[in-house]
């Protein structure tokens, strides 16, 4: 699978459409033991989230970690679970549908407005892969989490 999805062929004479994004960081797709290992497993496999070196990591992350975690995480993630799904789920969907809302009544009713998750699922790329087959030329992502914004740092 090659690394970066193929553009589409451009449309001449068709005008440029454009979609939001919004992103957030991610969640399992239910409160289970089987779920929460696999949300787990891509999430600490991410070496922006753990910093040890691989082979170290990939032996405390399947020996270890997602073994005796996600029993742990399944148990809490049912106890604040909406009947729609989960929390973050849930309110990342509400608010890309009043952003599309708010785009309608501001005259901008062909922008397209989608979410994604960074983790789990919907993946990013994924929802990157339908918005431009849904003719999206510019993407506006709008990360939702607040650890994309980097506080200066004192000199």
């Amino acid at each position: 699978m090659p690394r970066y999805a193929p553009e589409p062929a451009p449309r001449h004479g068709a005008t440029r459409r454009t979609a939001v994004l919004l992103i957030n960081l991610g969640t399992p797709e239910a409160p289970t033991k089987s779920a929460l290992r696999r949300y787990l497993g891509e999430f600490l496999w991410d070496p922006r989230i753990v910093e040890i070196p691989r082979p170290i990591w990939w032996l405390i992350l399947n020996l270890f970690v997602l073994n005796l975690r996600p029993a742990k995480s399944a148990a809490k993630y049912a106890r604040i679970w909406l009947p729609e799904g989960s929390p973050l789920k849930v309110h990342t969907e509400r608010q890309a549908a009043l952003l599309k809302g708010w785009l309608g009544e501001a005259g901008t009713p062909d922008v397209a407005v989608a979410w994604a998750m960074r983790y789990g699922s919907p993946s990013i790329p994924a929802m990157l892969d339908q918005l431009k087959a849904a003719g999206a030329e510019r993407v506006l992502v709008v990360p939702m989490y607040p650890n994309t914004l980097q506080a200066p740092v004192a000199a």
